[in-house]
């Protein structure tokens, strides 16, 4: 294990999370790239991360959202489609009235789906959209090195098939299908959300699907369909799946205010904001983004006390992660940085544990861990030297795992297991 911090974030290595822990990390402020974890300290990195997420049964599109979608599903059917289509299937005076008067979000993602048209007549364009394992494909290697050269204007020499498949097709976190409440299937893990445009791939959204929301990855999309507003069409797509669904929410990533690019985040709502330090929801209203316009780290608990929110926290299961405890700007970014080691319980990171409640925590004893690939799993206590160090002497490895475990806090230690054996790590 190797422990770092360099006051931008703590990150750990994961090897394989249940859907329900990692909904939890991501209500405790971590975010996975890859199988990297990590959690930002906003208190002193120079370009704040605050998590957010969007409440898709108060989802209203604005009037430019609902054009977007219209033009784009009245692009893939065509004049002729629709004319064809009202003289053999015609709609009767109430279902046209109800249309012009309301905008089913559901209705409308899928309208223009293949599947979901009647054939005949045919349309003008074959639009399907697959929901698939995150597995690496040529076809969609194609799309993301298209999307990386052309919109974010890397180098070629710098986009590799490694790259894409270590960012965005090697994720920890479990697949399953269960059974929701009210009797319908519900898939959780991650998956590859496939947009085909007359049978060619033209952009993928990487998400992972858990208990109760739907989290955006990355989204990325083909040259050749930009004047489509393909990003604001694939956060439609996202915030209906997660209503569709049953998800609820939709977690768009971490939110820089300072931001420019991250401004679009904006535009959907209601979303709202979660404390850094008392893990609580809050709507991000006109109030919260005037604070964050005068200043860089908020933490709304210590705002004013009648702070609107919607302080939902959900439980979680079963993980296994390995905690390697390093902390950088870029999590994808794999350069050493000793000059700037800072032992975590020094930096006043908010929302971690402190050393003092380490100390009191039972659990540090009977932490599980994987040294070997035997199966068995022993606990910290068994550890010859766990009894002789201190979790206060940084650079020992009970300091270490005193570190992660602040940075995870008490609720996600039951089902903890730190792995000192993976040899994919």
């Amino acid at each position: 294990m190797d422990y770092r911090f360099s006051g931008f974030s703590y990150y750990a290595k994961a090897t394989s999370l249940t859907p329900e822990y990692y909904q939890t990390l991501l209500d405790h402020y971590w975010r996975r790239s890859g199988t990297t974890l990590y959690r930002p300290d906003q208190l002193h990195a120079c370009c704040v991360h605050y998590t957010l997420r969007l409440d898709s049964t108060q989802f209203k599109p604005t009037r430019d959202q609902r054009q977007t979608i219209n033009r784009f599903n009245k692009l893939l059917t065509g004049d002729a489609y629709t004319k064809e289509a009202a003289r053999l299937q015609p709609r009767t005076r109430e279902q046209a009235k109800k249309r012009d008067s309301e905008f089913d979000l559901i209705e409308r993602v899928h309208e223009a789906e293949y599947d979901s048209l009647q054939v005949p007549p045919e349309p003008a364009h074959v639009f399907t959209v697959t929901l698939e394992h995150d597995d690496f494909t040529e076809e969609k290697y194609i799309v993301y090195e298209n999307y990386q050269r052309v919109v974010h204007k890397e180098q070629p020499a710098d986009i590799t098939r490694r790259g894409f498949q270590r960012f965005l097709c090697e994720s920890p976190v479990q697949r399953k299908t269960i059974t929701t409440a009210d009797g319908k299937e519900q898939r959780l893990g991650s998956f590859h959300q496939c947009y085909r445009l007359d049978g060619k791939l033209v952009a993928i959204g990487v998400l992972d699907l858990l208990p109760h929301c739907v989290s955006a990855v990355y989204f990325l999309y083909h040259e050749s369909i930009h004047k489509y507003a393909p990003g604001k069409l694939g956060a439609i797509r996202e915030i209906a799946l997660a209503r569709e669904g049953g998800y609820r929410y939709w977690y768009p990533g971490f939110y820089i205010h300072t931001c420019p690019k991250m401004r679009y985040k904006m535009d959907y709502t209601p979303q709202y904001i979660l404390d850094p330090e008392t893990l609580a929801w809050d709507l991000m209203d006109k109030r919260v983004t005037d604070l964050l316009d005068k200043q860089q780290y908020l933490s709304l608990s210590k705002e004013k006390p009648d702070s609107p929110g919607d302080n939902g926290s959900e439980e979680a299961a079963e993980k296994t992660t390995a905690g390697n405890a390093l902390a950088k700007e870029d999590p994808m970014d794999e350069s050493d940085d000793d000059d700037n080691d800072t032992f975590l319980f020094n930096t006043g990171m908010p929302g971690v544990m402190s050393l003092d409640e380490i100390r009191s925590l039972d659990q540090m004893d009977h932490l599980k861990l994987r040294i070997d690939g035997s199966g068995m799993l022993f606990e910290t206590g068994d550890l010859v030297a766990w009894q002789r160090q201190d979790v206060g002497a940084s650079g020992c490895l009970k300091a270490g795992i005193a570190e992660l475990v602040a940075a995870l806090g008490p609720e996600l230690l039951e089902d903890l297991v730190v792995d000192f054996w993976n040899p994919h790590l």
